[in-house]
């Protein structure tokens, strides 16, 4: 648990604790399998242009933002100067990864929660949840940005009218807090391992999340069969379930076969592991 202390080194080796606990996360989302279509230390997934090499260069290339984000929050930055760090670290990002997209949406929704781990620990008899943080300090410049006009997301928003981690951030993450964290909290609680408990929440998280990245490689149809597919794997027991791995690899394959990656998913399972981590 990260405890709130009162000096000013005790918020900064605080914020370098935030940050650590945020890349091990990252690894953790990573190192989480089967997560239908996504990368993995197994395999690519339906990824041609990235592996987990990739994604463990990028991971380590963040640690200081995240650092660096939550001690913004705790200094108490409004919106822009956050943005102003994630863009820094998105170049970052990029030049570790040689131009891949590894965490993007992880730069965004993992770093806005670390900005609401920072400012709670100035303010440690304050709200506790690192969402509602987020969203009682940064809702109206996250809603208020204007992303690129030419990004996939942009274009998902115009066809499909999808909200996508901009929405769900503005509202102070409801998909993490009442899919993700409780499916997670209900493995760990009868028992399971870490992975089953990640693997289970990334189903939930499957099943209900309009995923961007799933209506930008597979449009509606794209998305609905991943959210069938999930249904299919949660109702059948999913992790408790004895072969719930088999049925998650069997998806795992035919997202592949689909070449389906719910990238919105993934960071959202990323932003999960690190709540229940720092809200513990």
């Amino acid at each position: 648990m990260i405890c709130a202390t009162s000096s000013v080194r005790g918020i900064a080796i605080d914020t370098r604790a935030i940050g650590r606990a945020a890349v091990r996360a990252l690894i953790a989302e990573l190192a989480t399998f089967p997560k239908p279509g996504l990368v993995s230390l197994v395999d690519c997934g339906s990824h041609a242009d990235m592996d987990a090499g990739h994604f463990v260069r990028s991971a380590a290339s963040l640690r200081r933002y995240y650092a660096a984000i939550a001690h913004a929050g705790a200094d108490g930055a409004d919106f822009a100067q956050l943005r102003r760090l994630a863009v820094t670290a998105e170049v970052a990002m990029l030049r570790a990864t040689n131009g891949a997209n590894t965490h993007r949406g992880a730069i965004f929704s993992v770093g806005l929660l670390a900005a609401a781990a920072g400012a709670r620990l100035a303010r440690p008899h304050g709200v506790q949840c690192l969402g509602t943080i987020a969203r009682e300090r940064w809702s109206s410049g996250i809603a208020e940005h204007r992303r690129d006009a030419g990004s996939h997301g942009a274009a998902v928003t115009r066809r499909h009218g999808a909200g996508g981690a901009q929405a769900e951030a503005a509202a102070g993450f409801p998909s993490l807090y009442d899919v993700a964290l409780p499916a997670y909290r209900a493995v760990i609680g009868a028992g399971l391992p870490e992975e089953a408990a990640a693997v289970q929440a990334f189903f939930a998280l499957l099943a209900t999340v309009t995923d961007t990245n799933l209506l930008h490689r597979g449009g509606a149809t794209g998305l609905a069969f991943a959210q069938r597919t999930a249904h299919g794997f949660l109702a059948a027991g999913g992790v408790f379930a004895d072969d719930s791995r088999a049925r998650a690899l069997a998806a795992h394959r035919a997202f592949v076969a689909r070449n389906l990656s719910p990238g919105g998913c993934a960071d959202l399972l990323a932003a999960c592991l690190f709540v229940a981590a720092v809200e513990r």
